[in-house]
C-alpha cells in the first residue's frame, strides 16, 4: 500500500473528472463515503472506530456502514484492525490527505461534484450520443442552450463547481504553470479563473508578475467570500470575457475554457484576446489534449464524452488548437504534455 498507488487511483477518479462508465461500483463507494462524511469523522477521531460508532455519529444504519467500510478496506482506502474482538476502522494516509474535507490537498469537493452533477449526466449518455447534444434538460430540467446557467443554477451548485476547479488546480496547477518559463510575462490575466486556485499557482511560481482573475460578477463575489486566502497576492476582477472588455496583460490564460464551446466561438474569443495583446504577448491554453492518432489518452477521450453530456464543446488534439490560434493571428505555438490530466499550449502574438 503506497501513496503513489493511491494518488494515481484518486487521480484516475477525478473530475470532469473521470466519470468512467466502468468505475460505477468502487467509485460510488468513494462518492457515498465522502457525502456521508466517513473520512472526516475517521480523521477527526484520531483513533480507530467501530462500524457502530461510525453509524451512530453519521446517523446511518450499522449494517450499511459496516458494508461500506469493508469495501473501502478492500480497495485500500481504509485500514481495519481487531480491538477487543471488534473490527475498528481508520483512514489511510491517502484518505486523510485527499478525501477528508479539511485537508489542504482535499479532493472532497471534486468528488462531490462528480457524484451529484457528472454522474447523473452520464446516466443520460445514450441520449447524448443519439442526439449529439448536452443532457442538462433531461437531467436537471434546465435549457441546454446556456451551459453556465446550469452549472451556476444556485449558490450551492456554484460552490460545488468552484470547489471542483479548486481541487483540480491543487492537483495539477503547479505542473501547468511551470510547463513553460512564463517569467517574461509581467502581467497575467486568468480568464474565467473561477476560485483563483490556478492564479495562485502562477503567483507562487512567478512572484515578480501580477496575476488577475477575471470572471463573472457572481463568481468573483463567491470567490472573494469563500476562496480568498489571507496572504493572497492575486487580484479578482469582475467581467465577461465574451461580452465585455478584457483588461490589458502580457499573458492571458484560458484554462479549461475552450473545451466548453464550439470552435467558431473559441476562435472569436482568441481573436478578441489577440486584439488586446501587445506584440510579444501571448495566450496559454490549458486543456486535456487528445493524441493525433485518436488512440488516447483515455482520460482526455473520457473528458470529451463528458463535454458532450454537459456542454457544447469537446476536447481536441494539439493540431486543432494550433489551427484556431493561427487563425486568430497567433504564432510560435508550443505544446507541452505534462503527463498529468491537463496539458499546456503557449502561443505568441
Amino acid at each position: 500500500m503506497t501513496l503513489c498507488k493511491h494518488q494515481k487511483m484518486l487521480s484516475d477518479c477525478k473530475s470532469p473528472l473521470n466519470p468512467y462508465p466502468d468505475c460505477c461500483p468502487s467509485y460510488q463507494v468513494i462518492f457515498s463515503a465522502c457525502e456521508l462524511g466517513v473520512f472526516d469523522l475517521l480523521l477527526l477521531s484520531q483513533k480507530p472506530l467501530s462500524a457502530e460508532l461510525v453509524a451512530q455519529e453519521l446517523g446511518a444504519s450499522v449494517d450499511g456502514i459496516e458494508r461500506l467500510l469493508d469495501v473501502l478496506v478492500g480497495v485500500d482506502i481504509l485500514e481495519v484492525e481487531q480491538i477487543d474482538g471488534t473490527a475498528c476502522y481508520s483512514g489511510t494516509d491517502v484518505a486523510n490527505l485527499y478525501l477528508a474535507k479539511g485537508s489542504a490537498k482535499s479532493l472532497h469537493d471534486m468528488i462531490i461534484y462528480q457524484s451529484q452533477t457528472i454522474y447523473p449526466l452520464w446516466n443520460n449518455m445514450v441520449h447524448a450520443v443519439r442526439e449529439g447534444k448536452n443532457q442538462n434538460e433531461k437531467t436537471f430540467g434546465i435549457s441546454p442552450e446556456d451551459i453556465f446557467q446550469t452549472i451556476y443554477r444556485s449558490e450551492e451548485e456554484m460552490l460545488k463547481f468552484m470547489g471542483l476547479m479548486n481541487s483540480t488546480w491543487i492537483l495539477d496547477g503547479h505542473d501547468i504553470v511551470t510547463a513553460f518559463n512564463l517569467s517574461c510575462f509581467k502581467t497575467m490575466v486568468d480568464l474565467g479563473g473561477c476560485s483563483g486556485a490556478l492564479a495562485r499557482e502562477l503567483s507562487k511560481a512567478y512572484p515578480s508578475s501580477s496575476v488577475t482573475v477575471l470572471d463573472l460578477p457572481t463568481v468573483i463575489q463567491t470567490a472573494r467570500q469563500h476562496f480568498s486566502e489571507q496572504d493572497d497576492t492575486i487580484v479578482f476582477q469582475e467581467g465577461d470575457f465574451f461580452g465585455g472588455d478584457i483588461p490589458p496583460a502580457d499573458l492571458y490564460i484560458l484554462a479549461r475554457i475552450l473545451h466548453d464551446w464550439k470552435e467558431e466561438k473559441c476562435v472569436q474569443l482568441l481573436k478578441k484576446i489577440h486584439a488586446c495583446c501587445q506584440p510579444g504577448g501571448g495566450v496559454l491554453l490549458v486543456e486535456a489534449l487528445l493524441f493525433e492518432n485518436r488512440r488516447g489518452p483515455v482520460m482526455a477521450q473520457i473528458f470529451s464524452l463528458n463535454m458532450l453530456v454537459q456542454t457544447e464543446g469537446k476536447e481536441h488534439p494539439p493540431s486543432q488548437y494550433s489551427n484556431m490560434l493561427s487563425f486568430a493571428g497567433f504564432h510560435n505555438v508550443q505544446v507541452c504534455r505534462t503527463g498529468k490530466s491537463y496539458d499546456a499550449i503557449l502561443a505568441i502574438k
